[in-house]
């Protein structure tokens, strides 16, 4: 299964780690990612210590753990090659809704998947290539 068919067949919840500048580690929920050609996906951002981190820090790592019984999933080794800042492409992706103050600071900040691995190492990896 590539990674677009993984994200839109699987249900489960995602953590995104970044890091600042100098090291200091964040983590937070995001949501499945918007996966677009090959090995290339997004996360809608608002202005926060996540955001501002991928400003300084373009390496990140997101954990997806499968609504299932176990430990299936995904860990994602990204790096961010751009953003996107319209209001327009943004709404059109958003599956859930943001607090007034937020909608006019969100960004959807692109990432190239630079490694996929097994949510656990003795498990199969269930993304091919």
């Amino acid at each position: 299964m590539n990674l677009k068919e993984y994200f839109e067949k699987t249900k489960g919840m995602g953590v995104l780690a970044t890091a600042d500048h100098s090291g200091r580690v964040n983590t937070a929920i995001y949501a499945r990612p918007h996966v677009g050609e090959g090995h290339n996906l997004a996360f809608i951002m608002t202005e926060r210590r996540t955001y501002t981190n991928v400003q300084k820090n373009p390496h990140a790592s997101y954990l997806f753990r499968e609504e299932s019984s176990g430990f299936s999933g995904v860990r994602l080794l990204l790096r961010k090659t751009g953003e996107e800042n319209n209001p327009d492409r943004i709404k059109e992706l958003m599956r859930r809704s943001y607090p007034p103050e937020d909608v006019g600071n969100l960004h959807l900040v692109q990432f190239e998947v630079e490694e996929v691995r097994p949510l656990v190492s003795s498990g199969k990896c269930p993304i091919e290539g």
